[in-house]
């Protein structure tokens, strides 16, 4: 089998990579999920680790936690993949769908590791994708929303046909545009649903790595 770690959001996008890769046969050793620099938040959705635990838990696959800033996330990833490397690990795996500075980005960290991505995405249909998620039974929560595109009533919700179908006409139903972020807590792949409760909706106003209008849901295990 094809050794292999996911880089891990918690999202729907890397739920059904992760499903497609596990079909194709690869060994799917470990999933890592970068944290801000106090490992109380994940880059990519903003949450917590105890929540990524119990989803990694759940999914049977180990959880490699890392740290970073943003002007040292490049180096960390790196060093972390190269880590891999020296166990043995060959590929590295990736839920983009179609954007090519994302894919450009992936293969120069993994090829600076000697190991080789794979996108089990690209390059297909969005909306096929988010289709094929429900079709499979795979639940997920909206936990974050670009104020640009999306007010604070979307934020919280289960990602469902109801939600899909309320989104205004110039947001993807994928959110591949950073429209919303999603947290995946049910499915077939799961041993057990990842118990959670929606605490709050926090507006927030990053300034980095650049401005930005977000709201985002707090969640916690229950």
């Amino acid at each position: 089998m094809t050794r292999a770690f996911f880089s891990w959001s918690g999202g729907k996008d890397s739920m059904l990579a992760l499903h497609r890769a596990l079909d194709a046969g690869f060994q799917v050793e470990a999933l890592l999920a970068m944290f801000d620099e106090g490992g109380e938040r994940s880059r990519s959705h903003a949450l917590p680790p105890a929540l990524m635990q119990a989803q990694a838990d759940a999914l049977g696959i180990a959880l490699v936690m890392r740290q970073a800033s943003w002007a040292d996330y490049e180096s960390e990833f790196v060093d972390q993949l190269q880590r891999f490397a020296a166990i043995g690990l060959t590929h590295g795996l990736f839920g983009d769908i179609d954007l090519q500075p994302h894919r450009d980005w992936e293969e120069r960290v993994c090829a600076a590791a000697g190991l080789r991505a794979e996108l089990p995405l690209w390059q297909a249909p969005r909306r096929a994708l988010v289709d094929e998620l429900l079709a499979l039974g795979y639940r997920a929560r909206v936990v974050c929303v670009d104020a640009r595109w999306l007010d604070a009533s979307y934020c919280g919700r289960e990602f469902d046909a109801r939600f899909i179908a309320d989104l205004p006409a110039n947001v993807d139903a994928c959110g591949e545009n950073g429209e919303f972020h999603t947290f995946v807590f049910d499915g077939p792949r799961f041993a057990q649903p990842v118990a959670h409760v929606l605490r709050a909706v926090h507006e927030i106003q990053p300034v980095a790595p650049a401005p930005g209008h977000y709201f985002v849901a707090e969640l916690a295990p229950s």
